[in-house]
This record gives C-alpha cells, sequence and structure tokens, in this order.
C-alpha cells in the first residue's frame, strides 16, 4: 500500500480552490452544502492583520510532501472563525478516499493551532448527531458534549451536537514548548 501513496499537504485557502472546495462540499454535504457565496464571506476574513479566520485545504502530493502544484487534488478542508476569546469551527472535510489517513486530525490540529495563536481561550464546534465518526475525532482531542441545537442541520432537519474545548487543556498545540 506504501507504493504510489499520496501525501496531503496542507496550505491557506486561496479564492482559486473555492472551485474544488465546492466540489467535495457537495459530494460530502449534498443535502446542507454552503454556497459559494458563505465560503467567500469567510475568506474575506482570513488574510490580513485583522485577519479572523483560518481556512486551510488538504492538496495531495505524489513527491513525499512538497508542494503539489498544478497535479495536486484538494482531498480536505478546514475553516475557524474566531472573535472575543472564541473560537469555532466552521466546518472541517475529507474526502472518502482519504477516510482514515489521520488527515481529519491533521486537518483539525491545525485549526487548534490557530485557535491558540487567536488567543481563544475556548473552542466550539457543531456535528451532526449521525456523524459518530468525527464526533470521535472530536472526542479524542478533548471536545466535550454541551449541549443539541435541534434541526440545525437544513433542509434535512438533522439536529447538532455541540461541543466544545478548553484550549488551555490542548497537549502538543504549541510547538515552542
Amino acid at each position: 500500500m506504501t507504493a504510489g501513496t499520496t501525501t496531503a499537504v496542507l496550505r491557506e485557502m486561496r479564492w482559486w480552490d473555492l472551485g474544488p472546495v465546492l466540489d467535495l462540499e457537495h459530494e460530502l454535504f449534498p443535502e446542507d452544502a454552503w454556497s459559494p457565496g458563505m465560503f467567500w464571506s469567510e475568506l474575506a476574513h482570513a488574510r490580513g492583520p485583522k485577519a479572523t479566520r483560518r481556512y486551510v485545504v488538504a492538496e495531495t502530493s505524489d513527491d513525499g510532501g512538497s508542494a503539489a502544484g498544478a497535479d495536486g487534488r484538494i482531498v480536505g478542508y478546514a475553516g475557524l472563525a474566531a472573535a472575543g476569546g472564541l473560537g469555532d469551527v466552521q466546518t472541517i472535510a475529507v474526502a472518502r478516499d482519504q477516510w482514515g489517513t489521520g488527515l481529519g486530525a491533521r486537518l483539525l490540529t491545525d485549526l487548534l493551532q490557530h485557535a491558540t495563536a487567536f488567543e481563544c481561550d475556548e473552542v466550539l464546534l457543531e456535528v451532526r448527531v449521525d456523524n459518530t465518526r468525527a464526533q470521535k475525532l472530536y472526542e479524542r482531542f478533548g471536545f466535550e458534549p454541551i449541549g443539541f441545537r435541534r434541526g440545525y442541520y437544513q433542509p434535512g432537519n438533522v439536529d447538532a451536537l455541540v461541543m466544545r474545548l478548553h484550549v488551555h487543556d490542548v497537549q502538543g498545540t504549541d510547538n515552542h514548548g
């Protein structure tokens, strides 16, 4: 399985990534996919000295980890919003053929490192109640359930489990210590 395996390189999401990101979004979340405008709005707050967002893509590379270049395929993405000491994981998505590779954990690690940089004390997220795979990932990182949002995911009327992480409890997000 190691022959021909690909490595996903994480990098900042840019506007030119929106086409493949939206394709993946619609493949993974057909009922409640984000619109192009939602991504544009988030990216508008992701750059510059007053940035309050972090959006990252995972792009495949078959050369062991250098920049993927024109042949790369976006196989995942994630986003974080931060304000007033509170972070909110807006989205995490991993292509089905990458499930079980640890890519979701790498994306979440990136977001949590940026939550620390944004000086967040807590990070919240919502996850579909029927997405136990994602819930287990969040629990491994120390997120705890704190409530539900009834009918949060529309139009399917699926409830969201709200989870919270106290950032100061996170081990290994500070590479300087």
